[in-house]
């Protein structure tokens, strides 16, 4: 997952919680909901801690 897009996940993070927020989803569904949307944050927070680090390298050299 992690070359998934930051857009591409957030915009899923976005869907998955308007299905949550609905309450119609059984246990299962909800369970699967959650696993994926922890993986898309944990990629979504890797994306920005590697682009944080990109610019503390750009103003570095700067």
């Amino acid at each position: 997952m992690s070359e998934l897009k930051y857009n591409v996940a957030m915009s899923r993070l976005e869907t998955i919680l308007a299905e949550l927020e609905e309450g119609k989803k059984s246990v299962d569904e909800l369970s699967e909901l959650v696993k994926e949307a922890a993986e898309l944050v944990k990629a979504c927070r890797s994306k920005l801690k590697a682009t944080e680090e990109d610019i503390k390298k750009a103003f570095e050299g700067a």
